[in-house]
């Protein structure tokens, strides 16, 4: 019997491990999750819309690891209850070089106005040499006040890479 619950502890121990070193959709899920929470009092039930996250070092490129990131945050939000649009360009958003705060443009606005948007859900990464560091936030569509953000990293490897060259 010691040597079953030995065995099975080593085992789980060893799933947590390989799921820190690989990506994983759960990592996604689980930081929108965070941002999910920390939003839902500020949140009415009115529309969101997605952008694709951006590379940190060049606010006009994506990736399939940007829009796939947005994608699985959206899938989050509509699962907790919003109605989520999406955009999968991304020159409606950029960060203002002197400050490095995030700023809406015309462009958003009339969009966000269109669908009648509360906010917007936004993203960078930055590519490290183990890991892909990544910020989200919510941030108010008429306003630009952020109403959540949430840090966390992905490991790189074969899917991660692949998906940050597409």
């Amino acid at each position: 019997m010691k040597f079953f619950v030995l065995a099975t502890g080593l085992l789980l121990a060893g799933c947590q491990t390989l799921d820190n070193k690989y990506y994983s959709i759960n990592h996604n899920h689980e930081a929108a999750q965070q941002l999910v929470d920390h939003a839902k009092n500020r949140l009415s039930r009115e529309p969101l819309i997605a952008a694709s996250f951006v590379n940190i070092n060049n606010l006009t490129e994506s990736s399939a690891l940007g829009r796939s990131i947005s994608q699985q945050f959206a899938t989050v939000f509509t699962t907790n209850g919003y109605q989520v649009f999406e955009l999968l360009l991304r020159k409606d958003i950029y960060v203002k070089q002197d400050s490095g705060e995030f700023m809406l443009s015309r462009e958003l606005k009339d969009i966000s106005r269109t669908h009648h948007a509360q906010a917007v859900i936004v993203g960078t990464y930055a590519i490290g040499e183990t890991r892909v560091y990544v910020t989200a936030k919510v941030i108010n569509a008429d306003s630009g006040v952020v109403i959540s953000a949430h840090d966390y990293s992905l490991p790189i490897d074969k899917d991660t890479n692949a998906l940050l060259m597409n």
